[in-house]
Parts: structure tokens; C-alpha cells; sequence
């Protein structure tokens, strides 16, 4: 594998900007799928079967999308906009990020409709602790009812729509709580699912709630720098078993599910957090850490310079991430969320 560069200028591909996907593919399936051996083949998910070792395990992140962006206006009757980063309130105080004319004062009361937000207290990089004026469940309700879908800025200028509720959210998904999707799992439909149990795959689930530390931009030089803010996932007894039962045969489906497996891998096993139980984590797989706990990885193609794109360089190394990136482009392949995506196999330890 090539030597570690951790400089974040190394992390940057061109890519134009029509192979930027504003829509998924009808059906979900037919995205097109990069298999990263010798030689890359390129296919689609619905066939993936024929690309996966036998008895493989695939684990998913089951996380639901809420939406969780409001507009508004601020206190001097400016526009507002409001982007609820957490469900899990902090003593009645919910994280958000503002964006709105002006600086933003402790103390500022946001309206939003009958919702109104008062600014209690300022958290890292530009995030907010704000209290609702209404009581949790009528704040869910209005979030349900009144927020959009935090599509990402680079597909339609991120202005949502009603079927975006549809599409930016994957088939199994189970508990509301992220703000992005784990965008590899839009691949799958029930049928898909059903046809890889039938062939002897399993499946596995857990629950990482998207936020900030999966999106947030790099910007430290050296990437090594780079602080993840921290999310919450929990995982089910009968889950974790079944992931104990596939070890040495798992394929995580998206970083978030990656992210899981390795906050959780302990020498050789897995120490998950008991069933009810909630942990965080903070973890920043980047080349120069080994990642120890899968066989493979089914991944979209990440934006340039991202902690993404840096998670898969763990796996493959810079410069040959890099290369299948370069392939992608000439490939025609389309990115981001929407687009298509790679199933990356772990090379032999001594590679």
C-alpha cells in the first residue's frame, strides 16, 4: 500500500459537475455498481449476489432521515433558517445550526410559525443550543409536519421537495434521528433484500444517528487534526449477535455502519453496548489506521477532501481510491448521494 500522506490537498479529485446526481435512479437497484477487484468490473446492484463471498453478512444502518430543516425569521424579522442536528435534547436544549444575517446572540428568540426557538447557550463550531417553546412531542410533531428534508447543498441547491421524503431515505430505515442519509442503503429495495436472503446472505442491523461528524467539511491542513463530532448509535442483542456470528465475513453497508463496527471492535471481537444502551462515538478512520473489523465495504462515491473519502482511503489507500475515482469519472459513473456506488473488498493484511 502506497505511504501515508496526510495532508488534505492529497484527498482532492476533479470531478464535473453534470456527474453530480440530483435524482436516484428509478428503482433504486439499477444504480450502477463499481466492484473493486483485479480487474474492476462495473455492474449494478441488483447484482450484487454474484460479487459478495458466500454467507456473507451485510450490515446496515437502519437510522431514519427526520426532517429537520425549518425556515423562518429572527428576531429582527429577517429571514431564518434552522437545522435541528439532534432529536436527544440536553436538558430540555436541542443542537442546531442557524443561518441567518448577522451574528447570533444568547438570548435571541427564532420563530417558526408557532414554533419558536429561544438561543440558550453556544456550542462548538458554529452550532447552537436552542429550547422549544413547545413540548417534545408537539416539537416532533411540527418538525414531521413543517420541516424539509436536508437533501445536501450540491443536489438542487438543497431545496427539497415531496419526493425527496421518499427517496432520500432507505427502505428498512426504523429510528428517526439523522440529519443525512447512510446513502449506501438507498440502493436496496425489499425485493433485492429478500433475494440476498434467499441465497444465504444475512443481514444485520444498527443504529448510528447521521450528524454533523459524518458531513461536516475536513479543513485542517493536516488531516490529523480533523476533530469528528460525536454521534450516537445503539445496537440490539439479537443484532449483535448475528454480527459476532458473521466475523471474518462482514460487509458494512455505508461509512456510518463502518463507523459502528470499529468504535466496537476489540481485539479480534466486538464489545457493543448492551441492548437500551446509548453510546457515542467520535471515531476518524483515515490511511494510517488499519481498519480491522469487515471483509469489504458498499459505498457511494464521496465529495472531495472528505472524511468519506479518507474512511475509504483507509481500506484501499490514497492513491488507489484516488485511481477507481479517476475510472468513476471516466466511467461516467454519478456521484454523491444519489448517485451510484463501489463495493470495496479489505486487501490481505500484508498488501
Amino acid at each position: 500500500m502506497d505511504p501515508v500522506n496526510f495532508t488534505l490537498s492529497a484527498y482532492d479529485y476533479e470531478l464535473p459537475a453534470e456527474l453530480i446526481a440530483a435524482r436516484p435512479v428509478p428503482g433504486r437497484s439499477g444504480s450502477r455498481l463499481m466492484v473493486t477487484g483485479n480487474p474492476v468490473q462495473h455492474a449494478h446492484y441488483r447484482d450484487i449476489a454474484q460479487h459478495l463471498p458466500a454467507g456473507a453478512t451485510l450490515v446496515f444502518n437502519q437510522s431514519r432521515v427526520f426532517p429537520c430543516r425549518l425556515l423562518g425569521l429572527k428576531p429582527t424579522g429577517g429571514e431564518a433558517e434552522a437545522f435541528v442536528l439532534s432529536l436527544i435534547p440536553r436538558e430540555g436544549l436541542y443542537l442546531v445550526l442557524l443561518k441567518a444575517a448577522g451574528k447570533r446572540k444568547v438570548g435571541e428568540v427564532f420563530h417558526f410559525g408557532s414554533l419558536n426557538l429561544a438561543l440558550c447557550e453556544l456550542g462548538e463550531e458554529g452550532t447552537f443550543w436552542v429550547k422549544p417553546n413547545l413540548a417534545r412531542e408537539d416539537f416532533l410533531n411540527l418538525l414531521e409536519k413543517d420541516g424539509g428534508i436536508p437533501i445536501p447543498p450540491y443536489i438542487r441547491a438543497g431545496r427539497s421537495d415531496e419526493q425527496d421524503r421518499r427517496d432520500y431515505q432507505t427502505v428498512y430505515a426504523k429510528e428517526a434521528g439523522s440529519v443525512a442519509a447512510p446513502t449506501a442503503g438507498l440502493h436496496f429495495t425489499p425485493e433485492l433484500l429478500e433475494e440476498l436472503r434467499a441465497k444465504g446472505f444475512k443481514t444485520a442491523f444498527v443504529t448510528l444517528h447521521v450528524g454533523l461528524g459524518t458531513f461536516r467539511p475536513v479543513k485542517s491542513a493536516d488531516i490529523r487534526e480533523h476533530k469528528m463530532h460525536a454521534e450516537t448509535f445503539h445496537v440490539e442483542a439479537a443484532e449483535a449477535e448475528k454480527i459476532r456470528a458473521g466475523r471474518g465475513n462482514l460487509f458494512a453497508v455505508g461509512t456510518t455502519a463502518l463507523r459502528v463496527l470499529e468504535s466496537c471492535w476489540r481485539e479480534g471481537d466486538f464489545a457493543f453496548p448492551a441492548t437500551g444502551e446509548t453510546r457515542e462515538t467520535r471515531i476518524f478512520l483515515h490511511p494510517g489506521k488499519p481498519v480491522h473489523s469487515i471483509r469489504g465495504l458498499i459505498t457511494n462515491f464521496h465529495l472531495p477532501q472528505s472524511s468519506l473519502l479518507m474512511l475509504v482511503s483507509a481500506i484501499l489507500g490514497r492513491e488507489r481510491t484516488l485511481e477507481l475515482y479517476r475510472e468513476a469519472v471516466r466511467e461516467r459513473y454519478r456521484f454523491f448521494s444519489y448517485g451510484d456506488g463501489m463495493l470495496v473488498t479489505v486487501p490481505p493484511k500484508d498488501c
